[in-house]
C-alpha cells in the first residue's frame, strides 16, 4: 500500500473518500471489514457506500454497477449481512480466508 499521510485540513471522511478511489486500497478496505470477528451490521453496508462514493466521484461507477449496490444494499438491510458474514465464518472454520484484490485489467 501507498505510504500516505492524513491531511490536517480535511475531514477524515474526505480523506477516507480520496483514498478508496485507488482499487488496492478500497479491496483492503472491504477486507477489512469482512474479517472483523464480531462485525456490527451496518459495517458492510457502509463500507460498500462510500466505496461506491469514492468511486463516483472518480467516474468509475457504471449504471448496471449503481443497480446491483442498490440491490445489494436493499438484501443486506434486511439479512443485517448475515449471510455474507456467516460465509466467511464457514470458511475460517474450514481453514480458508477470503481475500479481495483488485481484478487485473486486459490491455
Amino acid at each position: 500500500m501507498k505510504n500516505v499521510k492524513m491531511p490536517t485540513s480535511d475531514s477524515y471522511r474526505e480523506f477516507l473518500i480520496e483514498c478508496l478511489k485507488d482499487s488496492e486500497h478500497a479491496a483492503g478496505y472491504i477486507e477489512a471489514i469482512l474479517e472483523e470477528e464480531n462485525p456490527e451490521p451496518e459495517l458492510l453496508r457502509n463500507a460498500l457506500r462510500k466505496v461506491i462514493e469514492a468511486w463516483e466521484k472518480s467516474d468509475r461507477l457504471s449504471e448496471s454497477t449503481k443497480q446491483l449496490h442498490e440491490k445489494l444494499d436493499r438484501i443486506l438491510t434486511e439479512s443485517n449481512a448475515t449471510e455474507i458474514y456467516t460465509f466467511v465464518q464457514l470458511l475460517n472454520e474450514l481453514g480458508f480466508q477470503l481475500t479481495i484484490t483488485p481484478k487485473e485489467t486486459q490491455s
